[in-house]
């Protein structure tokens, strides 16, 4: 008993003064303020080293490289310690001993220390994680996921497990942290359904909480981009985020929004603002490349003239210390200025030597584009990037590859076509979607234009890779028998070939699946509406009774989208009034989801079908709202920028003519009158003929003016008075003078001059001439711009006599005498 008891004594001794020591040693690790503390540590104690011991170890290399700014990590130093290799043995040799939390921890150390993926301890450690995934904690299961998604493993096995498990906790998911970090995980894995209730869980989660870190924020962009989805109720309140944490963004988190912003086709205004004041304040805190080059790709297109310049100067300074990646957004955001800086051209061309084989396929692909748009003439760059392009041409066997190289090689300058590139495009044209067919053909046909296909049968070649290309279009189309796919095949398809040789079959196809139209594909079809320019009654119908049932399903930018489609074709559908009095009806409901510019655009979408809401007139035409228009216009594209200044003073003439009641006046004199003098608008030959025919008609060149200027200006192609007699009546008896032929002439004061009251009973007559822009496509309908045109002419006392071309140019006019009489009877009102 007494030997027995000694013994056991003994024992507990021995355990605690280990425990102690070990104790000791984890305190040690902890206290550890330099990574050559963790390593003199572990080298030292070896042997007493246990899977706890080994975790902290790592964890803890890593959290002392964190706290360092990035470009001051010595990642490499650490990895290639021979302690770390010691610590990585010692991990895998102990893995199946740890604690679930700290295997995870353990692999995202090691990840973070770029530790490479295919490394022994980070599969084993995968391996173990992945047996004991049912059993991880939500936390656990988030940062797993995270190291997955940092491996690439996007769509391995362990991911759809992931996210069988994700789908079953969801409900039980209140930490939109640990949400954030599934969600990006799992994207490639998911159907559409658990797709939208993920983001219904993130829109529920963000807005329960005050405070959302901007991190979380980013992750759910990071997400919509990785599912392609541009979800609006999600970008609005992560862009919320952004703006209530605008003090704590640096250059690196606002170029990434951007970015993301970019590739979402999303876009805010006051972000935009927030943004330019930050960077414009801390302009000289950004002077190594890879800040430089985030700053340049985020200020650069909405800086003013000074700062702009300012970056120009830096660039070219900096542009021998640019990487391969860097010159590319260099580049791509000089395009996006339309910035033809010759300078900095020419040093971002004499660089890109020494990159170009560092490329991928797509990253030329991009390259050649920026170069061809910015106008580069380097012919050493063009000829070197033609051979690279070439060669991966050559091995290409992915559809979507070979026709962007093709696409490419047709913009480049002087570019002779080899037979091969023919031949590869014809073997390739089956696989291909509508859109890579669309590139090649639109290649096809520039170089045929431009006679660059010098080998012996080249047209035939030619000829019979267009009749394939025809071929497989059609049948693509044929096969179609999902809606969502062939919107999402539509998306990127435009040109003169689809719609020469497709266009027509895609809407019959279109029809064939009407009964595929959802509130959810609604936005989708629109868009390919109004890109292609059709009217075809049965879609829009469709669409419209859609809109109606579904009206709280659908967010109230995509009714904007909607409503601008039926505006611009001037379509009524049979239950118009209830249409748009329900789409207007959620939109004044939800005037707070439009910026500021966004309110414009909707007001002369809605004024062009004819509506005019007080609460969205009232609140345009205010002091406070038109100054902070002026301030975000600052800051947007300058073709948004140009198009909003447009649609406002239409706005304002509309308002004018048709709702005086508003007591809304006339601003935009000053603006119009800048715009006709900088226009460059020349009187064309048909105009010139029609006028001598007027003159001809009316007895004298007194009697017709050309290109004139009406109040609000509005510019008509003809103007001539008739007394109630139908007689002509002389502009010099009423000493106005006559306009220049050769140009627009500019009355100084267009409201008053020529606007004298007229002898009773006589009119003016406005006489319009309209071009094919004037109608939808396949269709004699007037569109909603020329129609809304007329009203106004009339409201302004005009008689209006539009000629639309397809009558003009029928073969019943086809003499001069026919042409004279076609006019006589449409000016006098003669049936």
């Amino acid at each position: 008993m007494f030997c027995l008891r000694q013994v056991c004594l003994f024992t507990l001794r021995h355990y605690q003064a280990r425990t102690l020591s070990s104790d000791l040693l984890l305190s040690q690790i902890n206290s550890c303020t330099h990574e050559d503390e963790v390593f003199s540590l572990v080298g030292r104690n070896k042997a007493r080293l246990s899977e706890k011991h080994v975790g902290i170890a790592l964890n803890m290399l890593w959290q002392l490289q964190k706290k360092k700014p990035l470009l001051l990590r010595t990642n490499d130093y650490v990895r290639n310690h021979s302690q770390f290799l010691t610590l990585c043995i010692l991990a895998e040799n102990k893995v199946e001993h740890m604690e679930d939390e700290a295997i995870v921890d353990t692999l995202y150390s090691i990840l973070r220390l770029n530790v490479e993926d295919h490394d022994s301890l980070a599969a084993a450690l995968v391996t173990e994680a992945w047996k004991r995934l049912e059993r991880l904690s939500l936390p656990a299961l988030s940062k797993f996921a995270l190291c997955l998604y940092k491996q690439r493993r996007h769509f391995s096995p362990v991911i759809g497990k992931v996210a069988h498990i994700v789908d079953m906790k969801l409900n039980s998911i209140q930490d939109i942290r640990i949400l954030s970090v599934l969600m990006i995980s799992i994207s490639d894995v998911i159907s559409q359904s658990f797709r939208d209730r993920l983001l219904q869980k993130a829109g529920q989660l963000l807005e329960e909480k005050d405070e959302v870190h901007f991190n979380y924020a980013k992750r759910i962009l990071q997400f919509l981009q990785n599912v392609k989805l541009r979800y609006h109720p999600l970008l609005e309140k992560c862009n919320k985020i952004f703006l209530k944490s605008a003090s704590r963004l640096d250059i690196h988190s606002i170029s990434l929004i951007f970015g993301l912003y970019e590739q979402l086709g999303f876009d805010n205004a006051e972000f935009r603002l927030v943004a330019k004041q930050l960077l414009s304040e801390t302009i000289d805190d950004y002077y190594d490349p890879e800040t430089f080059a985030k700053l340049f790709f985020t200020l650069g297109p909405m800086a003013g003239s000074r700062v702009r310049e300012r970056l120009l100067v830096t660039a070219v300074r900096m542009a021998e210390e640019f990487s391969s990646h860097q010159v590319l957004v260099i580049l791509k955001t000089m395009q996006k200025m339309k910035c033809r800086n010759s300078h900095l051209l020419k040093k971002m061309a004499s660089i890109l030597h020494k990159h170009l084989d560092s490329y991928h396929v797509l990253q030329l692909v991009k390259l050649a584009q920026y170069l061809v748009v910015l106008r580069c003439h380097n012919l050493e760059l063009f000829a070197k990037l033609k051979m690279l392009l070439f060669g991966f041409l050559k091995s290409s066997v992915i559809p979507a590859d070979t026709a962007a190289i093709i696409r490419v090689l047709a913009m480049l300058p002087s570019f002779q076509v080899e037979e091969i590139i023919i031949n590869k495009a014809a073997a390739v044209l089956p696989q291909c979607r509508l859109h890579h067919l669309n590139c090649i053909a639109t290649a096809v046909v520039k170089w045929n234009h431009y006679d660059q296909l010098h080998w012996q049968n080249s047209s035939e070649l030619c000829v019979k890779l267009l009749q394939k290309l025809n071929d497989c279009g059609f049948q693509r189309l044929q096969k179609a028998n999902n809606l969502n796919l062939l919107l999402e095949e539509l998306t990127h398809v435009n040109g003169e070939w689809f719609a020469e040789v497709l266009s027509e079959e895609t809407m019959a196809m279109c029809q064939r699946l009407i009964d595929q139209i959802t509130w959810a594909n609604v936005l989708q079809l629109s868009f390919f509406l109004i890109k292609t320019n059709h009217r075809c009654p049965s879609l829009l119908d469709r669409i419209a009774s859609v809109t109606v049932e579904n009206i709280d399903k659908i967010h109230p930018f995509e009714i904007y989208f909607i409503l601008f489609l039926f505006s611009a074709v001037n379509y009524d559908p049979p239950a118009n009034e209830e249409f748009f009095e329900s789409c207007i009806q959620h939109l004044i409901s939800n005037l707070s989801c439009f910026e500021t510019h966004h309110l414009v655009l909707l007001g002369h979408v809605l004024a062009v079908a004819g509506y005019f809401p007080p609460v969205l007139i009232t609140r345009i035409f205010n002091v406070s709202f038109l100054s902070k228009l002026d301030a975000q216009l600052e800051v947007l594209p300058d073709t948004l920028k140009q198009r909003v200044r447009s649609r406002l003073m239409k706005l304002n003439r509309a308002v004018c003519l048709e709702c005086p009641e508003f007591h809304i006046p006339w601003f935009h004199e000053p603006y119009c009158q800048r715009v006709f003098r900088n226009s460059s608008s020349r009187i064309n030959p048909l105009r010139q003929y029609v006028h001598r025919m007027l003159i001809e008609i009316l007895g004298g060149s007194h009697y017709a003016r050309i290109s004139v200027l009406t109040p609000y200006y509005y510019e008509i192609d003809f103007e001539c008075i008739l007394d109630e007699n139908k007689k002509p009546l002389s502009y010099m008896a009423q000493n106005i003078p006559l306009d220049d032929v050769e140009g627009i002439h500019l009355r100084c004061d267009i409201k008053d001059e020529g606007r004298k009251a007229l002898p009773p009973g006589a009119q003016r007559i406005a006489l319009e001439f309209l071009d094919s822009k004037a109608f939808s496509k396949d269709s004699r309908h007037l569109k909603g711009e020329p129609a809304l045109k007329k009203r106004h002419l009339e409201m302004l006392g005009y008689r209006v006599v539009q000629i639309p071309h397809f009558e003009w140019n029928s073969m019943v006019l086809s003499t001069k005498g026919e042409q004279l009489e076609y006019l006589r009877k449409h000016l006098y009102g003669v049936q």
